[in-house]
């Protein structure tokens, strides 16, 4: 169960990958298209200084990708957590939920943005995360991996 615990971790830091790639796929050729590049940034700029002036569908891809370096770094430890101390069946199926309520997200969040769909993506997945933190918590404070099946 160990491995299939860890799966979904893999899958989701590949996924932040092709959000970053995603983002620079789209932010270059915009400001190429605004006449700056690499090029042209000021020292010690930050993406996030590009908010404001490449337009909000660019800026979407990288915003996702912020949120995929914020909230999953609570979601890995957990996962790591259970592969260690023995996951159940419903563990492996929390962290599933996770990364593809998090993908979906992303590609909602990159292309259509309405927040209040995204805060309901962003939801579903938490409670998904939820779950997981709830079990990594009683696995270790309880070793014993068999409390919630």
């Amino acid at each position: 169960m160990q491995a299939q615990m860890l799966a979904p971790a893999a899958v989701l830091i590949a996924w932040s990958l092709v959000m970053l790639f995603w983002t620079a796929g789209t932010r270059f050729p915009a400001l190429a298209k605004m006449g700056g590049g690499l090029s042209s940034a000021k020292p010690g700029g930050r993406g996030r200084d590009l908010n404001g002036v490449l337009p909000d569908k660019v800026n979407w891809k990288a915003h996702n990708h912020d949120h995929l370096m914020e909230q999953p770094t609570i979601f890995y430890p957990a996962v790591i957590i259970l592969a260690l101390m023995g996951a159940s069946g419903g563990d492996v199926l929390a962290a599933w939920i996770y990364v593809g309520f998090r993908v979906v997200h992303s590609i909602y969040q990159a292309t259509v943005n309405v927040v209040k769909v995204r805060f309901l993506l962003f939801l579903l997945s938490t409670l998904a995360l939820v779950y997981l933190s709830a079990r990594a918590i009683m696995v270790t404070l309880l070793n014993n991996p068999g409390v919630i099946s």
